[in-house]
């Protein structure tokens, strides 16, 4: 038997939503028992989207107008091997499912210990978990939806959908989230009644799902592995939570990620996936969208290389400051990751009203600009973060 997870109790309201207090009471208020490595790593993998998105991306505008944003992987030798760590989607998609479960343990115990307090339902589950992440994501859309169409009425501007539809890159992650958030009282019951073979069912599923793709040249196909692969990676937060594979001896966690190695360079080798976890330009299928079986298996990868960290993460965390760090990036992670595309476009915007033209190659130029494309976005983020941070930082009890 897997040892037993530690009891569900969140951070205070406040400190869970992120509330306007001073950093040090929110440090001073982190139970005990509190796995921190879970929110170390939701705010690594927000940290890697932004700056993937911002200093590695070969962003420019084309002849059309229009923004594209193609990443340099495919003009660095060995670069696809980056992605197999620095492809985060998996690794957010276990933390969320570690999440999910806990904050579902929490109904759970509340309705048992605290008179009044509402079942553990769907409905109580759902307006919890879906009210933080896309309140931030509704300000987005309003701004843009407003700003778009005063812009085409009182100056005849193209729509941002002809031009900037990179600025909605977070809708589709978002989507495929919250789908497998909503499915989580279905799941969490069919990791509780048969954990192995609910995985080994959904992986099933995918390998099906894939082979069809292929076989058949029905890329439609993909759109059902894709559903599956982010429940399955979704469904390995379940054996974090339950201390599955953390309670596993340190030779297992280490078995875990050599056998996902190996499987991920047989399927990028011998089968028909790129090795490269992100799209590349020019290299037909992509692993990303539809979303292929590596990607899942990249989650399992990333899960081992957690669990054998974490000893050293949680000491390090025990830490008043990376603590600290922790804990204020969490605070607005929401709404960096709904605002970061805007604070970029932002920035190219005045950089091209300013007759300035962005590189659309890897060239000495493009080097030498990183740095550029890590201050000024962020500037700009900082500001709209000051603005509508409090969208995410409202206290649970209002």
């Amino acid at each position: 038997m897997p040892p037993t997870a530690p009891p569900a109790t969140a951070l205070p309201p406040a400190v869970a939503s992120g509330a306007d207090l001073d950093l040090d009471a929110l440090v001073a208020a982190t139970p005990a028992h509190r796995d921190r490595t879970v929110d170390a790593v939701r705010a690594l993998c927000i940290v890697v989207v932004v700056l993937w998105h911002w200093v590695f991306s070969i962003t420019h505008v084309r002849a059309d107008g229009a923004l594209a944003m193609p990443n340099p992987i495919d003009e660095i030798p060995g670069g696809w091997l980056a992605t197999w760590v620095l492809q985060v989607m998996p690794a957010f998609f276990v933390v969320g499912g570690f999440a999910n479960l806990a904050s579902w343990q929490r109904l759970e115990r509340d309705a048992e210990v605290r008179p009044g307090a509402p079942r553990a339902s769907w409905r109580t589950y759902a307006a919890g978990r879906m009210a933080r992440l896309w309140r931030p994501l509704a300000a987005v859309i309003v701004v843009w939806g407003v700003g778009d169409t005063i812009a085409r009425a009182a100056l005849g501007v193209p729509s941002v959908a002809s031009w900037g539809m990179v600025v909605f890159v977070p809708l589709w992650f978002l989507a495929a989230y919250s789908g497998v958030l909503l499915l989580a009282p279905l799941t969490i019951r069919a990791h509780r009644r048969h954990p192995v073979l609910t995985l080994a069912a959904l992986a099933a599923g995918i390998a099906a799902a894939d082979a069809l793709r292929f076989a058949t040249g029905e890329d439609s196909w993909g759109y059902a592995t894709t559903g599956l692969v982010w429940v399955a990676t979704h469904q390995l937060g379940y054996l974090w939570r339950d201390g599955t594979v953390t309670g596993w001896s340190r030779r297992a966690q280490v078995g875990l990620v050599a056998g996902a190695v190996a499987v991920l360079a047989v399927l990028t080798t011998v089968g028909p996936y790129p090795p490269s976890m992100v799209a590349v330009r020019g290299g037909g299928i992509s692993n990303m969208f539809p979303t292929t079986a590596p990607i899942a298996v990249l989650a399992v990868l990333q899960l081992g290389l957690i669990a054998l960290l974490r000893p050293a993460a949680e000491r390090w965390l025990a830490r008043r400051g990376p603590w600290r760090a922790v804990i204020a990036v969490n605070g607005v992670a929401m709404t960096v990751f709904a605002w970061h595309m805007t604070a970029l476009v932002a920035v190219i915007g005045a950089a091209h009203g300013l007759g300035f033209t962005l590189p659309a190659t890897t060239s000495a130029t493009w080097w030498a600009l990183r740095p550029v494309w890590l201050v000024l976005p962020g500037v700009v983020l900082a500001g709209l973060v000051a603005l509508f941070g409090r969208l995410e930082r409202v206290r649970l009890s209002r």
